[in-house]
């Protein structure tokens, strides 16, 4: 499913893929943040190939959803989701780093084996809807980081 507004040259793709494959592929182009969330909740992956994106929301709804995020690494997408490691079981989606078609391809393709693998993919949304992105954890990182100043002050380091 693809939703939203964009360069016409998609959307007009878009379009195409849903009037030649409408059992495979939906496509609406509007705003709706309410179907958006329907949309990336009951998802199993989220695309999201920005090429620049300073903070970026729809990442951090995809981990809280258990929907796993393939995004470029750019700004806050870069800072938000880290790379799945099937060896270690660690990270919480995929990413690329050129815009360019080979190195998205190479991302969803990454994301596609993960899924292959029954046993992994659970615990890869699982690494997901644990991350914190709240309020509280922004400010104990900050009175953590306060604190850290104050003793290097004490110290005389500062």
């Amino acid at each position: 499913m693809a939703l939203g507004t964009g360069n016409k040259e998609y959307e007009d793709l878009f379009r195409h893929l849903s009037q030649h494959f409408p059992k495979k592929f939906a496509v609406r182009i509007d705003y709706d943040n309410a179907l958006a969330h329907k949309v990336e909740a009951g998802a199993d992956m989220f695309l999201m190939p920005s090429h620049y994106e300073p903070c970026g929301l729809n990442q951090i709804y995809s981990l809280r959803y258990g929907t796993v995020p393939i995004v470029r690494a750019s700004g806050g997408l870069d800072d938000s989701i880290e790379p799945w490691e099937p060896k270690t079981k660690q990270g919480t989606g995929f990413n690329f780093s050129t815009y360019a078609g080979e190195a998205l391809l190479g991302a969803v393709r990454r994301a596609l084996a993960a899924y292959r693998d029954r046993k992994s993919w659970p615990v890869l949304m699982t690494n997901g809807m644990k991350q914190d992105f709240s309020w509280d954890a922004s400010a104990r990182e900050y009175l953590d980081l306060y604190e850290r100043v104050r003793l290097a002050r004490t110290a005389g380091i500062l």
